[in-house]
C-alpha cells in the first residue's frame, strides 16, 4: 500500500532506535496561539523518556517552535525506555483529537502499527532521532546521520592513539534488541577507526584482533549499558575484568561514558585513557573540558524538534511537505565534533564553541 498521501518524497528507512532509560507518563497540553480550536493545528510530540536531558530539550524546542507558529502541542513520554504502550496510547489520543500530525522519537518497532493507523487516518508523522523498522510507519525523520556521528569519534580516536595498540570497549545500548542508533553509531565507530566492520548492519561480527588505521587493535568485548550511567559503569567493570589494559572507550552516549569513567577511575586506570561518545549536551561538552570524555558527536535535538513542528505546520497551511536531504533517506539535523585536542585533517570544535550550542 502507498501510504504517501502527502506528496513528500518516501525513502527506504532502518532499524529503530532508543536512547536512554526511565521517565514518568507526561501527557501535557501546551496550547499556543490565538486561533480558533476550529482551524488550529495540533501536533503531537511523543518521546521516549523525560530521564534524559536530550528528550526535555526536544520538547523545550517544540514548545518554543509551537508558540511561534500558533501551534496546539501536546507533550507524551514512555514511562521509561522500550515502554511502547504509553506511546501506543499518546498516538490513539493524538488521532482522536484530530490532531494534524505526530512527532515521535519510538520506543521500538511495538508502536508502528499505530503509527500506520494514524497515517491512514491522515496524520503526517516523523520520527526523529531514528528511524523506524518499518519505513511504512513515517512519512519522514529528522535525525543525526549516526553512522557519520561515529565516525568522528573513530577518525579522532585513530589520530589520538598515534600508532599505539588500541584496546577497545564497546559499550553500546543494548544486548537483547537491535535498534538503529546502536547499530550505526557503534559501526561508524569503527569504520572511522579504519577497522572492517563486516556487516555494517550488525555489530559484533567485526574481527577481535588486526589493525586499525595506525596499528595494531583488539576489541575487549560489546557490553550493554542501556544508555545509562549505572550501565555504562557497570559495562565497563565487566570488560576490565576481562582486560584492565583497556586503553579506548566507545559509548553509546555520555551518560554511559561519566559510568565507564567512574569505573576506570576507581580501578586507576585512567592515564591516557580515551573515552568517546555521542551527545553533546551541555553536560558532555563540561565533560570534554574536563577531561573525562575525550570527545564527543554533538548532535542538535532541539533543532529536531523545532523542524518538526514547523514543518507540520507548513503542511497543515501551505500544503508543503517536507524533504530528505540530498543522498539521504532521512532529513539530516548536522553532527560536530567536539574536543580540546585537535588533530590536523578532522574538522572539529572546542568545547567552549560547543558549550554556545550545547542542550540540556
Amino acid at each position: 500500500m502507498n501510504r504517501n498521501r502527502h506528496g513528500g518524497l518516501r525513502r527506504t528507512l532502518v532499524a529503530t532506535g532508543a536512547l536512554t532509560i526511565g521517565a514518568a507518563l507526561a501527557l501535557t497540553g501546551c496550547g499556543s496561539g490565538d486561533g480558533s480550536d476550529a482551524d488550529a493545528v495540533g501536533v503531537t510530540l511523543i518521546v521516549k523518556t523525560t530521564a534524559n536531558p536530550f528528550f526535555v530539550s526536544m520538547q523545550e524546542g517544540a514548545e518554543a517552535a509551537a508558540e511561534e507558529a500558533g501551534v496546539e502541542l501536546t507533550l507524551a513520554a514512555g514511562r521509561e525506555d522500550g515502554d511502547e504502550d504509553t506511546q501506543i496510547q499518546a498516538i490513539e489520543n493524538a488521532v482522536s483529537r484530530g490532531d494534524k500530525g505526530i512527532l515521535i522519537t519510538p520506543n521500538g518497532p511495538g508502536v508502528e502499527d499505530a503509527l500506520i493507523q494514524a497515517r491512514d487516518a491522515g496524520l503526517y508523522v516523523i520520527a526523529l532521532d531514528t528511524p523506524p523498522s518499518d519505513p511504512e510507519a513515517v512519512d519522514i525523520t529528522f535525525a543525526t546521520d549516526n553512522f557519520l556521528a561515529g565516525q568522528r569519534i573513530g577518525e579522532w580516536t585513530a589520530a589520538q592513539l598515534g600508532g599505539d595498540r588500541a584496546v577497545i570497549a564497546m559499550i553500546d545500548l543494548f544486548d537483547d534488541k537491535v535498534v538503529s542508533v546502536d547499530v550505526q553509531r557503534d559501526q561508524g565507530f569503527l569504520d572511522g577507526m579504519g577497522i572492517d566492520v563486516a556487516d555494517p548492519a550488525a555489530y559484533g561480527d567485526e574481527a577481535e584482533t588486526g589493525r586499525y588505521s595506525g596499528g595494531e587493535y583488539e576489541i575487549v568485548g560489546h557490553e550493554a549499558s542501556q544508555g545509562a550511567e549505572d550501565g555504562g559503569r557497570t559495562a565497563a567493570e565487566n570488560l576490565l575484568s576481562i582486560n584492565p589494559d583497556i586503553n579506548v572507550v566507545y559509548t553509546i552516549n555520555e551518560p554511559a561514558a561519566y559510568g565507564a569513567y567512574e569505573a576506570f577511575e576507581a580501578a586507576g586506570a585512567t592515564d591516557d585513557l580515551i573515552v568517546a561518545s555521542v551527545d553533546g549536551g551541555c553536560a558532555g561538552v563540561a565533560a570534554v573540558t574536563e577531561g573525562v570524555i575525550s570527545a564527543t558527536s554533538q548532535q542538535y535535538p532541539v533543532r529536531m524538534a523545532e523542524l518538526g513542528v514547523e514543518a507540520i505546520h507548513a503542511l497543515a497551511t501551505t500544503g508543503e511537505a517536507p524533504e530528505t536531504s540530498e543522498g539521504l533517506d532521512f532529513f539530516d539535523t548536522g553532527v560536530e565534533l567536539v574536543t580540546d585536542q585537535p588533530h590536523e585533517g578532522i574538522e572539529s570544535i572546542t568545547s567552549t564553541e560547543a558549550t554556545d550550542v550545547c542542550w540540556g
